[in-house]
């Protein structure tokens, strides 16, 4: 949900993040769910702590996360696609011209 907001800009590097507790009451999980996560994104140079403030937007995390999320993509779609378009015999024109009759579909 942090990472979200951040790629999305509705979270923006130096803005403070919800609070463990927020997100406790906001999502009813568990406590240490939160806390894990939370510590993760601090972790991976996402947010950092104020001691007695809060958590807070790293700068340079929105770079970060669209990067993370890239590799993730190559990883859990196109690696497959490709894969499958070669069992296809599906050339890489016809692959692209494929993505862009999927993305002419899905634009309004």
């Amino acid at each position: 949900m942090i990472e979200d907001q951040i790629v999305n800009d509705q979270l923006k590097e130096g803005d403070q993040a919800p609070s463990t507790n927020q997100l406790v009451q906001f999502y009813k999980i568990n406590h240490a769910t939160v806390s894990k996560g939370i510590n993760q994104l601090v972790e991976e140079d996402i947010l950092f702590k104020k001691r007695g403030v809060g958590m807070f937007v790293m700068e340079g995390a929105k770079e970060k996360l669209i990067q993370k999320r890239k590799e993730s993509f190559m990883d859990n779609y196109v690696i497959g696609l490709v894969q499958e378009a070669e069992k296809l015999k599906v050339t890489e024109q016809e692959i692209i011209d494929l993505i862009k009759q999927a993305k002419r579909r899905i634009q309004p």
